[in-house]
């Protein structure tokens, strides 16, 4: 009869935005590569960061509020 894996044996890899790290869970076996954060909370939060900055964008160009481009 074969050894289970104990926890410690298992892959872990940093979360991209709180960098905890995290643990290979079973239904992430297909796309272990592709996985980033280390819950549903960094997710978010990492759109919201990213949606936050792209909002931002027309004060970053220098066109201010209420002014056009000619």
């Amino acid at each position: 009869m074969p050894k289970h894996k104990t926890k410690s044996d298992l892959p872990q890899k940093p979360c991209v935005l709180c960098s905890r790290p995290f643990t290979w869970r079973r239904k992430w076996a297909r796309v272990w590569d592709e996985v980033k954060y280390c819950s549903d909370r960094c997710r978010s939060d990492a759109r919201r960061q990213t949606i936050g900055h792209e909002q931002q964008s027309p004060q970053t160009t220098g066109i201010s509020r209420g002014q056009t481009s000619r």
